[in-house]
């Protein structure tokens, strides 16, 4: 099964550091992904994949990652792992099909409302959550969007950082878990949100 190994996201390393990552150069490792920030701009921009047969993925920019362990970081702000990465889809089914085809296994498909369904698959540790309308809208290809990272208390990560870098916590639609997404205050390219475990 493919895993993640790396994602390559143009954002300001110090972006990173505000918010209480542990920033190394231009990366950080959160449990078993390590994070490229090059200042670039464009979100989340690319991934490298482990044990990957494949880089067709409908479009995600992918190359495949013989890396070998990493060690996870230890971070200020307590964060762990990363829990998921959301792409965007105007074509679910379509896209569905192509990371099954690249050996990923569709756990499950939640109709969020009459125009947004989302699939879920599982890539080592990291959640690959897909967004789209449930007819195909239009034929451009899936595209990244943001990620989530797990820590232990998103209202303490917010009772202690600066003011204005985050919204306001609440609770998660997974029950028992609260989630707390970064203010475009913040200075990043990616959606980031923060969840409980």
């Amino acid at each position: 099964m493919p895993t993640i190994a790396e994602l390559d996201i143009g954002d300001d390393p110090a972006a990173w550091k505000r918010l209480g990552f542990a920033v190394d150069g231009d990366r950080t490792t959160v449990g078993a992904t390590t994070i490229m920030l090059d200042g670039g701009g464009g979100g989340l921009r690319s991934w490298r994949l482990m044990d990957a047969t494949t880089t067709a993925f409908d479009g995600l920019d992918t190359d495949t990652s013989d890396g070998g362990a990493t060690v996870p970081g230890e971070h200020p702000n307590g964060a762990v792992r990363i829990d998921h990465v959301v792409v965007n889809t105007p074509d679910l089914a379509r896209t569905f099909a192509a990371l099954r085809a690249a050996g990923l296994d569709l756990r499950r498909v939640r109709e969020h409302s009459e125009t947004l369904h989302q699939g879920f698959f599982r890539l080592g540790e990291v959640i690959l959550e897909v967004v789209g309308p449930p007819e195909p809208a239009g034929g451009g290809p899936a595209r990244f969007w943001g990620l989530v990272a797990v820590v232990p208390d998103v209202d303490a990560l917010v009772a202690g950082a600066e003011p204005g870098l985050f919204g306001a916590p609440r609770d998660a639609v997974q029950q028992g878990r609260r989630i707390v997404t970064v203010a475009r205050a913040a200075g990043l390219s990616v959606p980031l949100a923060f969840l409980t475990p």
